[in-house]
């Protein structure tokens, strides 16, 4: 990771998948992240967590992941409450865990029943371990039939755990626009969430950050790549959070360039292993 601290003096970082997996940190990874800053570099955590970045933080110290490693952290549930203002009106009904409840504090938004809500928030299946899919199908049918819009606080489709795949608030989002409903969406791979992480590094540096002294780091192929190439940014591919690589690393970076193909991919790696 020396050479891209080199070239690249900001770094867009994903969390999980990458940091950590959920359950512990990735000490390989966390280390890096502090080299680069030991070197001057600057360290955005950019993640679709549906929670504030405060929420994050504190998350991220329960795991253990060590504070020095990153500057900023930017959540989708920052750009989410944005979205809520706008669009929450009388209310907004939740679907998701309790546990992302607090992305309401300080927005000035009621929670509320369906029957009252003029758009709904999407953090997540509401029990991610145990929840199916085709349990909120009803409730999806329900929504549409009312017109409302879903805010989708998490794009992420899919997020591995430990060693099981979960579904998240994108694979809902994904279900209700396949029903004609409207979906608006906050994180990654969508411009708003990078704009605010763009204009955090251009406050903690204090210049004028551009494109190209920025490298986005992730293992998404549909978030994390595809925004950086929507973006205009660089990426690094860790493979081994939510992309494959059990043949092989080449193999893992072909499949990402053909369902993105504007990807510009510096490199795919297994981890940030400081070389």
């Amino acid at each position: 990771m020396q050479r891209f601290s080199d070239a690249y003096p900001v770094w867009f970082c994903d969390i999980w998948g990458v940091v950590h997996n959920g359950v512990a940190p990735f000490p390989i990874t966390v280390e890096a992240l502090k080299r680069h800053r030991a070197k001057g570099g600057t360290v955005i955590l950019v993640t679709n967590s549906p929670r504030s970045n405060l929420g994050v933080e504190k998350q991220l110290l329960e795991i253990g992941v060590d504070p020095a490693s990153h500057d900023r952290i930017v959540t989708s549930g920052d750009v989410t409450q944005v979205l809520m203002k706008l669009h929450g009106g009388r209310g907004v009904h939740h679907v998701g865990a309790a546990r992302d409840l607090s992305i309401y504090e300080g927005t000035g938004v009621s929670r509320v029943g369906l029957d009252a809500a003029e758009a709904v928030l999407c953090t997540g299946l509401v029990d991610d371990l145990n929840d199916r899919l085709e349990d909120y199908e009803p409730l999806l049918d329900d929504m549409k039939r009312r017109g409302l819009a879903m805010i989708c606080a998490n794009p992420d489709k899919i997020v591995k755990k430990g060693d099981r795949i979960l579904y998240c608030a994108g694979k809902l989002a994904e279900m209700y626009a396949a029903r004609g409903g409207e979906v608006l969406m906050a994180g990654k791979p969508f411009a708003p969430i990078y704009d605010l992480a763009l204009a955090e590094a251009r406050r903690i540096t204090g210049r004028d950050i551009d494109r190209p002294d920025i490298l986005a780091i992730g293992d998404g192929p549909e978030t994390d790549i595809r925004g950086a190439a929507d973006y205009g940014l660089d990426a690094l591919l860790v493979a081994e959070g939510v992309t494959d690589a059990s043949e092989g690393l080449h193999v893992a970076e072909a499949e990402v360039l053909r369902a993105v193909p504007n990807a510009r991919i510096v490199a795919t790696v297994h981890d940030l292993s400081w070389m």
